[in-house]
C-alpha cells in the first residue's frame, strides 16, 4: 500500500514537472486570451506529420546495413540533416498561421513541444515512473521536456525573424537556426 502510494507520488511529481510549464505557458500568456488551443492542436498534428515524413525519408534513403560495421561520417551527417525537416515544418506553420507575431511564436513553439512531449516522453514516464524504485532518469526526462519547450519557442522566434529580416541579418539568424537543428 505504501509502495503504491510512493510510486504514484513519483509519477505525479514527474508529470507535474514535465507538463506544468506547458500549462502555465498557455494559461498565463497571450494564447489563452485568444483561445488558441486548437491552433496548438493543429501544430501538434503538423508535428506528427513532419515526423512521419522524416521517418519515411530515413527509411527510404538511409537504410541500415547490418552487415557493415564501419562508421561512415558522411552518411551520419546526411542522416542528421533530415532533422532540418523540423525547421521546414515550423516555418511553413508560421507562414500559414494568422495572427500577431508573438501569438504565432507561442502557438507554434508550445504546440510543437507539447506534441513532442506526448509522442516521445509520455509512455516512458507512465511506464517507468510508476516502477517500484526511484530513479533520476524520469526526473531528467521531465526536465528535458522543459528544455525542449524553451528550445522550440526559440526556434519558432528565430524562424519568424529569419523570414522578416533583411539579407545582412538573415545569414546570422540562419546560422543560429542550423546550429539549433543539430542537437
Amino acid at each position: 500500500s505504501l509502495q503504491v502510494k510512493m510510486t504514484l507520488y513519483h509519477l505525479g511529481n514527474c508529470l507535474a514537472l514535465a507538463c506544468g510549464p506547458y500549462l502555465i505557458a498557455y494559461k498565463y500568456s497571450i494564447l489563452s486570451e485568444y483561445g488558441s488551443f486548437w491552433r496548438c492542436v493543429r501544430v501538434g498534428a503538423a508535428y506528427l506529420a513532419t515526423q512521419l515524413v522524416k521517418l519515411l525519408l530515413l527509411a527510404t534513403f538511409f537504410p541500415i546495413d547490418s552487415a557493415s560495421i564501419q562508421f561512415d561520417p558522411w552518411a551520419e551527417f546526411l542522416k542528421a540533416t533530415v532533422d532540418l525537416g523540423d525547421l521546414v515544418g515550423i516555418y511553413l506553420l508560421l507562414l500559414k498561421m494568422s495572427g500577431k507575431g508573438d501569438l504565432k511564436i507561442l502557438a507554434t513553439g508550445l504546440g510543437w513541444a507539447g506534441a513532442e512531449l506526448i509522442a516521445t516522453k509520455s509512455i516512458g514516464l507512465w511506464v517507468g515512473a510508476r516502477g517500484t524504485e526511484f530513479t533520476w532518469e524520469y526526473m531528467q526526462m521531465s526536465f528535458d521536456a522543459n528544455i525542449n519547450l524553451v528550445h522550440h519557442v526559440t526556434v519558432a522566434a528565430l524562424l519568424l525573424q529569419w523570414g522578416r529580416s533583411e539579407a545582412r541579418r538573415k545569414t546570422l539568424v540562419g546560422l543560429v537556426m542550423l546550429l539549433c537543428s543539430y542537437r
